[in-house]
């Protein structure tokens, strides 16, 4: 579990606010929600397993949130019972099979999508199979809705692989597309592969983004480096009760992130 002084809320510039007491929030990571055959990456959920995994929540006195929404009830020293919802990529099964169900349960979400994809499709993984991205009116209708959208860079690049002008135009410039096409601000990165490190992380502070999501950034943690736990199909309520009450015992962070 994370001292209180490792905990760092952001303020409305970005920088870190001060010790907040409790472990790191809980921010749940998913992909498409559909057909899972073939699902050869486990990217999918059923409709069904969400709305099963979404009442889980319910029941436990746990209300799904945008990581904005969370980070800014930790910074005024609540948001216990909240937990961050994250879909990846941008799938255009968000609108069509994610986005009524967060609605019936009265819960929020982060959507992370590639702006230099726009109505493509996810050509990153080899092994198919091929699934639609959002359009621009596709993800202007999920910021209508009250869904975050944040960026996960411009085309789903290892950004620890990327060139310096590479780097800057994945986490700036898709930034700045993404803030003209929905007219509000873009708080959030996401690292593509979860893959982060120093340098990374560096240029992803340097775009203006006042958090970042990664999956386990190890000595990286913090505000541009948080944390987050993949759920998937097998995520039935026993799994999902382990995972929520193991939590808390996940890796302290390094300081002064």
């Amino acid at each position: 579990m994370a001292s209180p002084a490792d905990t760092v809320p952001l303020t409305g510039t970005g920088e870190p606010a001060g010790p907040l007491p409790g472990p790191f929030p809980w921010v749940a990571m998913y992909h498409s929600v559909g057909d899972r055959s073939p699902d050869p990456y486990r990217v999918t959920v059923t409709p069904e397993r969400l709305a099963a995994q979404l009442r889980w929540l319910r029941r436990r006195g746990l209300r799904g949130v945008s990581v904005r929404e969370l980070l800014a009830a930790r910074a005024a020293g609540g948001g216990q019972g909240l937990v961050g919802l994250t879909f990846d990529d941008g799938y255009a099964d968000f609108v069509t099979a994610a986005l009524p169900l967060l609605h019936r349960h009265a819960c929020g979400a982060t959507l992370f999508v590639l702006p230099g994809r726009l109505g493509g499709h996810n050509a990153w993984d080899p092994r198919g199979p091929r699934k639609p991205l959002l359009s621009a009116d596709g993800i202007r209708h999920a910021a209508a809705e009250g869904v975050e959208i944040g960026s996960h860079g411009l085309t789903h690049t290892d950004l620890t692989r990327a060139d310096d002008a590479a780097l800057a135009a994945e986490a700036g410039t898709s930034r700045t597309l993404l803030e003209e096409l929905t007219g509000a601000p873009v708080d959030g990165f996401c690292y593509p592969y979860g893959a982060v490190d120093a340098r990374v992380l560096a240029a992803v502070r340097e775009a203006g983004y006042r958090y970042a999501c990664a999956v386990a950034p190890g000595p990286l943690t913090g505000p541009h480096a948080l944390p987050r736990l993949h759920i998937g199909q097998r995520d039935t309520a026993w799994r999902l009760h382990l995972k929520h009450r193991l939590h808390p015992l996940r890796r302290r962070p390094v300081k002064g992130v």
